[in-house]
């Protein structure tokens, strides 16, 4: 019986064990080597005293004595073989263990050395899992003297030292409350300081009185600050209604609204506030505000801080207005040195590396959340007997958290059934051939948006009488919307006669081809924008124009998304339960509206160049997006007839928000910043033949200058102007990744082969544990072998 016990706890023993030493609870091995050998000891000692009780029971009707009753704690052999395989922080230590280890902490910690030493006690180190007879026991009536003299010693600590020491206690909350109780009597530390002086006991309760204000006052703030945490109860709602799935589209919106806030803190301490501060001299007179601005960007929002042709090229504390000459200001003596070319340039580098370590930084968290080794994901008994939160007292969060659980199981289910049902090899063989028909033609729906976006373009270059019109700049950002807008739903048309196995499936090819298609159309506007209208803007300000088309482009997007809301969703709603008669909602395309947030911060980081305030506009539009996406969701959607189970979905969103649209985006101003001339009539940089000339004139500045400083002209032409060191760090960076994977595949195959092992162990211990013709499964895992072997218990109790 005691064979496959021994199999699962099989530790070798270590040679620094053998002392009268307590085990740590945090040595594993020297703990359950302990804790194995006293199951085997307690068996034995266990299968004796029920021989005894037998002849007892036997003995008792005829002369009369009395039987001893069998306590309620009492386990059987059983049993204590299934507590050995469970690990927790207090195995192999007995309460009174505990207590003889505190009361000897207590005794180093008194500080009164007048006070006589207690007599030393023997450690126990053997847990004591039986409960016969306490009063016959004498390790009860052991345990009852620790714990008066470990109550005198807590008594004559300090009130923070014995909170401290109780807090850390590995004993119940009964327990530490009574022992609490006792050492609040008047004949502590507080009487023996009466004696002295009452000053100091008065001081003392003061400080006491204040650390205690100061520590509730602290978790006061921690819950309010996670009250404070945006969304958090709209958050539970819907992952508890809708799923794993949803959730992760609004968790994504909240992360994409973190990275605008951390890039906008930046260009408004370092651009946009030094500019404001000290303003240039405009021009002209301000135009009148007409309304329409806040459509195109153009009219009274040119000759501001948004955009790009409003920022001066000198320092900011002398006033220059903007030369017609295109001449640079030059700074009088001892004028601020804030060379505003190089903030503005140096800033939006700063922000854009920024933006990069935390997205990176999110992904890799988000990966090893996900992904994570060994990760208990898709256990069913986990989630049925371990989900439910005790600490939840109110109605409804109850209820919010009975809905999370419901949805989960019905994803792990689903789940599940997709493993348990594969298609054949003619079902196989017909959905390739849908999906590269369905492929094929969105395919050719990608390339002929972008041909259409470009032929457009092209013919509003070749009409300057309509450029000329106010209005007529929101043509081309109307254009491109409606091709975003209408080109999904013919490709969820195409989805719909494709047929998919998963959900998950379904839902990553979605995405895929509306990325094909964002892509497609960003990279025609690139071309249009740093390839036509530079040409063609020759003499003008050509960066606001790019930025007001920007912008113009992101107000456009959010329109249509209100649009696509109120007829996609609410309006089908309606329809469909009063025309219709049927009660089926429409689901919430998650593919369509998560490529919609990526298309619309790729264009925020396109045009942070040429207008710095653009990410708050972002902010403003995602805040919006969000109660509107949940108001709809929750009033015009249903739930997904085919759930599923979102766990890597934030990563996928994540690693497509940083390699087409982040990388794209860094490439395109990278283009601008080094290859295109800048105008020579507005803008920091319109002296110089490239916005990466600025820093070239700030170093010959700085050579100039003296010798106190000359440390930074070698930083910039080494560490910046020089490739090898970039290919250094790049280099780097790849040998950290490939180490970090070469690790993680080795974690995993050893996490393999213990599965392997737990699951013979467990096989081993149901077939000796259970009665003959029991069914025990092949795989099996330790924690369901542990329910299975409880339930078994519990029936055999009752019987």
């Amino acid at each position: 019986m005691a064979q496959p016990l021994a199999f699962v706890l099989d530790v070798p023993e270590t040679p620094g064990d053998q002392g009268s030493q307590d085990p740590s609870p945090y040595d594993e091995s020297e703990v359950h080597d302990s804790f194995h050998q006293l199951i085997q000891e307690q068996s034995q000692w266990v299968a004796q005293e029920g021989l005894e009780l037998q002849q007892r029971e036997q003995e008792a009707p005829g002369s009369g004595q009395q039987t001893l009753p069998r306590p309620e704690g009492t386990q059987s052999t059983a049993t204590l073989r299934i507590l050995a395989s469970m690990p927790s922080r207090t195995i192999g230590r007995s309460r009174g263990a505990i207590i003889s280890q505190y009361y000897s902490r207590t005794v180093q910690l008194r500080r009164r050395s007048s006070r006589p030493l207690l007599g030393n006690f023997v450690l126990s180190a053997r847990p004591s899992l039986r409960l016969y007879d306490l009063e016959l026991d004498p390790t009860a009536r052991e345990e009852e003297e620790k714990q008066s003299l470990l109550v005198k010693e807590l008594q004559s600590l300090a009130v923070a030292q014995r909170d401290h020491m109780l807090r850390g206690m590995p004993l119940s909350l009964a327990e530490k409350r009574s022992l609490r109780e006792k050492s609040r009597t008047p004949t502590g530390r507080w009487r023996g300081q009466r004696g002295s002086g009452g000053v100091c006991s008065c001081c003392g309760r003061l400080r006491y009185a204040c650390v205690l204000a100061l520590h509730s006052l602290g978790l006061v703030l921690l819950s309010g600050l996670q009250a404070l945490t945006p969304w958090r109860y709209a958050l539970k709602r819907i992952g508890g209604q809708f799923g794993s799935s949803v959730l992760s589209y609004f968790l994504f919106l909240k992360t994409l609204l973190a990275f605008n806030a951390v890039l906008l803190l930046l260009l408004v301490a370092f651009i946009m506030g030094p500019q404001v501060a000290f303003p240039p001299t405009l021009p002209g007179p301000a135009p009148v505000c007409t309304g329409l601005e806040l459509l195109t960007g153009a009219g009274c929002f040119t000759h501001t801080v948004m955009f790009y042709g409003h920022y001066s090229n000198a320092t900011l504390n002398q006033p220059c207005g903007s030369p017609l000459d295109g001449s640079q200001c030059t700074p009088r003596a001892g004028g601020l040195p804030y060379n505003m070319p190089l903030a503005y340039l140096y800033t939006v580098g700063a922000g854009f590396f920024i933006t990069c370590i935390t997205l990176v930084y999110s992904m890799a968290h988000s990966f090893g959340e996900s992904y994570r080794v060994g990760s208990t994901s898709g256990i069913h008994a986990i989630t049925v007997f371990c989900s439910w939160d005790y600490k939840v007292t109110q109605k409804r969060a109850s209820r919010l958290q009975q809905d999370n659980i419901r949805t989960r199981l019905k994803e792990l289910l689903a789940e599940w059934q997709l493993r348990q049902s594969p298609r054949s090899v003619c079902g196989r063989l017909r959905q390739a051939a849908a999906l590269g028909l369905a492929w094929l033609l969105c395919l050719g729906t990608a390339l002929g948006c972008a041909v259409a976006v470009h032929v457009f373009s092209e013919f509003l270059i070749q009409s300057p009488e309509a450029a000329g019109q106010e209005a007529a700049l929101l043509v081309l950002p109307l254009v491109v919307g409606l091709l975003n807008l209408g080109a999904p739903y013919l490709c969820r048309v195409l989805a719909a006669l494709e047929p998919h196995d998963s959900p998950v499936l379904e839902v990553y090819v979605a995405i895929c081809r509306n990325l094909i298609l964002k892509l497609a159309i960003l990279g025609t506007l690139c071309y249009h924008w740093l390839g036509r209208r530079v040409a063609v803007l020759q003499g003008q300000c050509w960066e606001d124009f790019v930025g007001q088309e920007l912008y113009r482009f992101l107000v456009m997007d959010f329109v249509l998304m209100l649009l696509d809301t109120l007829f996609g969703e609410l309006v089908w709603r309606i329809i469909s339960e009063k025309k219709l008669k049927r009660r089926r909602k429409p689901e919430f395309d998650i593919a369509r509206n998560v490529l919609e947030l990526i298309y619309g911060q790729t264009l925020t980081w396109l045009g942070v160049l040429f207008s710095p305030l653009l990410p708050a506009v972002q902010i403003i539009k995602l805040l919006l997006v969000f109660y509107v996406k949940k108001t709809s969701l929750l009033a015009n959607c249903q739930a997904p007839r085919r759930p599923w189970l979102a766990s890597h979905m934030s990563t996928v969103f994540l690693t497509l928000l940083c390699f087409p649209a982040f990388l794209g985006a860094a490439v395109f101003l990278c283009y601008a910043v080094w290859q295109v001339k800048p105008s020579s009539t507005c803008g920091p940089f319109r002296t110089l033949d490239s916005m990466y000339e600025a820093g070239r004139v700030w170093v010959r500045y700085l050579e100039a200058a003296g010798p106190r400083v000359s440390w930074l002209p070698w930083v910039h032409r080494y560490l910046v102007e020089n490739t090898f060191f970039v290919f250094l760090v790049s280099a780097l960076l790849l040998a950290v990744i490939y180490l970090n994977i070469q690790v993680v595949r080795g974690q995993r195959r050893v996490i393999c082969l213990l599965k392997e092992q737990i699951s013979n162990a467990c096989i081993l211990l149901l077939g000796s544990a259970l009665p003959p013709g029991f069914p025990v499964h092949s795989r099996c895992h330790l924690s369901s072998c542990r329910f299975l072997l409880w339930g078994w218990r519990g029936k055999t109790k009752s019987s």
